[in-house]
């Protein structure tokens, strides 16, 4: 665990897009002695300005947050957790989460997610700074109806047989439908050819001929973070 040597605290970023949510985070842990909240967002693209700014030990996620204010789709968690890993290998990623869709939350925890916590767990929402210090030093943490989904056998992975980086790429193009391949692949630092490589071969494993269809499919297979919903007037 990398603490700040000056207080020894566990240093807390925060993304929900919720303020009454984030509002209770910092009534939760703002006065714990051990844990201090360097940052907090409610769009996944301004993680990068926290993480650039100060140490980060503990990330707390959504799964649904949107992406920017001018882009209402998810983040690409998927994509986001490793990558984040891969610049910042001290940190640890703890997400809490409405969705139980067992593929999309064995998907987290195999990107590399140190936990995984349902927000109407109450006993584990009560005890988030304890679980906060242990996955700061090196524990897991799951929703006891976590670990149970996860434990049972799912048929929606068996069907599509999507790699963890097919998957990123799908959580990339559900966040940014407009973008072209080029756009993606750099997104992904790797080649146009291999973005494109990665997609096809991910349109026959769903049975799907775009990507559209290909990103509509997995969030239906609950393998992807879902579509936000759409509220009528």
């Amino acid at each position: 665990m990398s603490l700040n040597s000056a207080s020894s605290k566990v240093r807390v970023a925060i993304l929900d897009d919720h303020q009454g949510i984030l509002d209770g985070y910092i009534y939760r842990l703002g006065n714990h002695p051990q844990i201090d909240i360097v940052g907090t967002a409610s769009y996944g693209k301004d993680l990068e300005s926290i993480m650039a700014k100060t140490p980060v030990d503990v990330l707390l996620l959504d799964v649904s947050v949107p992406t920017s204010a001018e882009n209402a789709n998810p983040y690409p968690i998927l994509y986001l957790i490793p990558s984040l890993l891969e610049v910042h290998p001290a940190l640890n990623i703890l997400v809490i989460s409405m969705h139980a869709e067992r593929a999309l939350l064995r998907a987290v925890m195999e990107s590399g997610a140190s936990g995984y916590i349902f927000k109407d767990d109450q006993a584990a929402v009560r005890d988030l700074a304890n679980i906060i210090i242990s996955v700061a030093g090196g524990g897991i943490f799951l929703s006891q109806n976590a670990n149970e989904i996860l434990m049972k056998r799912g048929r929606e992975e068996e069907e599509s047989g999507l790699s963890p980086r097919q998957l990123e790429a799908l959580s990339l193009c559900a966040s940014y439908p407009n973008d072209s391949s080029a756009q993606l692949a750099r997104r992904m630092n790797i080649s146009h050819s291999t973005i494109r490589n990665m997609l096809s071969g991910a349109y026959l494993k769903l049975g799907v001929q775009t990507r559209s269809a290909a990103v509509i499919k997995a969030q239906q297979l609950g393998i992807i973070t879902p579509p936000p919903p759409v509220y009528s007037m």
